[in-house]
């Protein structure tokens, strides 16, 4: 039998998921905040916070975009329905950002990275993506040189 949650357990706005990787293995050059066409028990599942975007890219499918290996997992209190863990689902955005994304990804290096999963003020489920470059490998050691050295720098701060 599975564990009721209490009302406060479930999140109504915030962050659900963060793909962290996501800035250490692409630049972002540019963000854009999508809607998600989700079912019920996709929603139920979101909020209670079991979801991973780690993996999670953009496609195009006839003109639409589509976010690809998002893991959802299944609603604990599901009846008789429910979805697919590792479905595409659709992206919504306005007709011109679908085609600067969709201009943006054919060009070579280009990538649709899912960069943050939240519900905003409206308790409605929002995906930050972002057009990502890959980098290199020297430049993932230049990134954390400057981070380590960022909070070298707030410790010796901290002392005076």
């Amino acid at each position: 039998m599975p564990v009721k949650k209490k009302k406060s357990d479930f999140i109504s706005t915030g962050n659900v998921a963060q793909n962290r990787r996501a800035t250490f293995d692409y630049y972002i050059t540019e963000k854009f905040v999508a809607g998600l066409q989700l079912t019920g028990t996709e929603v139920k599942s979101l909020r209670q916070g079991h979801a991973n975007i780690n993996d999670a890219f953009g496609v195009e499918k006839g003109g639409e975009l589509y976010i690809s290996n998002m893991f959802i997992a299944e609603y604990s209190n599901k009846g008789y329905a429910s979805h697919a863990e590792k479905r595409d689902r659709k992206l919504l955005l306005k007709k011109k950002e679908i085609n600067d994304i969709i201009g943006s990804i054919a060009r070579k290096g280009t990538t649709l990275v899912a960069i943050r999963l939240f519900f905003n003020d409206k308790g409605r489920a929002k995906l930050e993506v972002g057009l990502g470059v890959g980098k290199k490998l020297y430049d993932k050691r230049e990134t954390e040189k400057t981070r380590d050295w960022n909070r070298e720098k707030a410790r010796v701060m901290a002392r005076f």
